[in-house]
């Protein structure tokens, strides 16, 4: 039963934690796919924005080419003033170049050479041309994409296509290979919103189209990076949620078998008390049983010879009516629901009244009594219930000492609290006995509690009258030499 009971509980509770566990990384997954795709968007929107408008002043997207075909034509070479013009202007663009980069310098002093060397050889229209061109090209070279804009981070290239989806021009940040611009174009074009998202070649690529006048401007960029952070961010949250479940199983197992033990324990208890209870009202309920077979037996007999019998049944049913009577004052100690008023007694006058009261059976015994009260110890509760655990404990010592033996008692303030202490001498209560020696009907000689005419239930009542009055009860014992019972309350100031 208890098995079935942690099953659910861990059940239920590792459900809960894995719903919530879900709800959480779906949450933080979202919202990092989200963050992605809005950087890839203004990422992408920004490069085709370069592309389409470029800070350089070269003209529109189809004046340069860095992926290997271009449409534009070269300038004539008669038209060396306008060469002229062109290479200064090209010249004093790379000097700005100069400034932002260092890199560039030694390049822009080979220009700035080239165009010398240009400006003395003007009637070679062709050394001047190729000059100029060489000039631009390393530029373009050494510097990246400085004079596009477009950042060294993004992977990206656009393709300028007419309107029926032909190949102007084509330009790229790095050397990619022909086929890459033809497999992205086809499913660019395959896709019918202006953006798409496609794999190619085991790199995931991302593309907007925008309109141009006669045409159609292509802008790819490699996202590969980003989907590689969502993969292993969705495999991240997989593993640690294998590992925390089962961390969490074993550790809410072990909290499901703490949480469980004390029920289990009230369980064994209960179930221990029933049978303890039957035991006990069942050998005088056959005592009565069989003295009453007696009487019917022999029904001519008077009263005076049955009187034997007679005795038995009343002895045996007062015996019951104790045990009753204990068990309905053990239920409702234990049960009260509302609190008791306790006020403050001398404590001290109520132990003595007791001695005085139990030195007669004490000395029919042949017991040596001796005691040390000190006078007026008071604490708050009710009298009359300590009353009752002062002779409890007086009783088990006078039933369990041994032969001539003595019994000794104190009562004495211990700092804040006030300590009441009853030592007998006798066999003494073996170790693996003490934990147990509070329980209901728990005994540890049998057969000797029944010839004593105990049930058991004395040190359980006492302990609960002692934890109402938020003290402790405890118990020592030598085997063989003494056992000592110490009651501990708050003192009253």
């Amino acid at each position: 039963m208890f098995k079935q009971l942690r099953n659910r509980f861990l059940i239920l509770n590792l459900a809960t934690i894995s719903i919530l566990m879900i709800v959480a990384f779906v949450s933080i997954y979202t919202i990092t796919y989200r963050n992605v795709q809005n950087d890839v968007q203004q990422e992408i929107n920004r490069i085709s924005e370069t592309y389409m408008h470029p800070g350089n002043g070269q003209g529109p997207p189809g004046s340069q080419n860095n992926g290997g075909n271009s449409n534009s034509t070269s300038t004539s070479s008669d038209d060396t003033s306008s060469t002229d013009s062109g290479t200064s202007t090209t010249t004093a663009s790379l000097t700005t170049g100069t400034e932002a980069q260092s890199t560039s310098a030694a390049v822009l002093s080979t220009t700035a050479d080239t165009s010398s060397t240009t400006a003395n050889a003007a009637a070679s229209d062709d050394t001047t041309t190729t000059a100029v061109t060489a000039s631009q090209s390393a530029v373009t070279t050494s510097s990246g994409n400085m004079m596009n804009g477009t950042p060294e981070r993004a992977v990206a290239f656009m393709i300028e296509t007419d309107s029926k989806g032909s190949v102007i021009n084509q330009k790229s940040q790095v050397d990619i290979d022909s086929s890459v611009y033809t497999s992205a174009l086809q499913e660019a074009l395959d896709h019918a919103g202006q953006r798409g998202q496609f794999t190619l070649d085991g790199s995931t690529w991302t593309f907007i189209r925008q309109p141009l006048n006669d045409g159609f401007l292509y802008t790819f960029l490699d996202i590969t990076a980003r989907q590689e952070i969502l993969t292993n961010l969705v495999y991240t949250f997989a593993a640690v949620g294998v590992v925390m479940l089962v961390l969490l199983f074993f550790t809410s197992r072990y909290f499901a078998n703490r949480s469980i033990q004390p029920v289990r324990e009230a369980f064994e208890k209960q179930k221990q008390f029933i049978a303890d209870a039957s035991h006990e009202l069942k050998t005088p309920l056959a005592v009565i049983n069989t003295n009453t077979d007696v009487l019917l037996a022999n029904p001519d007999d008077t009263i005076r010879d049955q009187s034997k019998w007679l005795h038995y049944i009343k002895g045996e049913t007062e015996r019951m009516a104790r045990l009753t009577g204990d068990l309905l004052y053990l239920t409702e100690m234990e049960n009260t629901r509302t609190p008791m008023v306790y006020t403050p007694f001398d404590l001290s006058d109520t132990v003595e009244n007791i001695i005085l009261t139990m030195e007669a059976v004490i000395f029919e015994k042949n017991l040596t009594l001796d005691y040390e009260i000190t006078p007026g110890l008071m604490v708050e509760g009710s009298s009359q219930q300590m009353h009752q655990v002062t002779m409890i404990l007086l009783d088990n010592a006078i039933k369990y000492c041994n032969k001539n033996g003595s019994i000794h008692l104190t009562l004495q303030r211990q700092g804040s609290q006030i300590a009441l202490a009853v030592t007998n001498t006798g066999d003494g209560i073996a170790a693996e006995h003490l934990p147990r020696i509070f329980d209901r009907f728990y005994r540890t000689d049998t057969s000797r509690a029944r010839q004593l005419g105990g049930h058991g239930l004395g040190l359980a009542i006492a302990k609960s009258i002692v934890e109402q009055h938020k003290g402790r009860i405890e118990v020592t014992s030598t085997v063989g030499q003494s056992t000592t019972f110490s009651v501990y309350l708050q003192a009253q100031s």
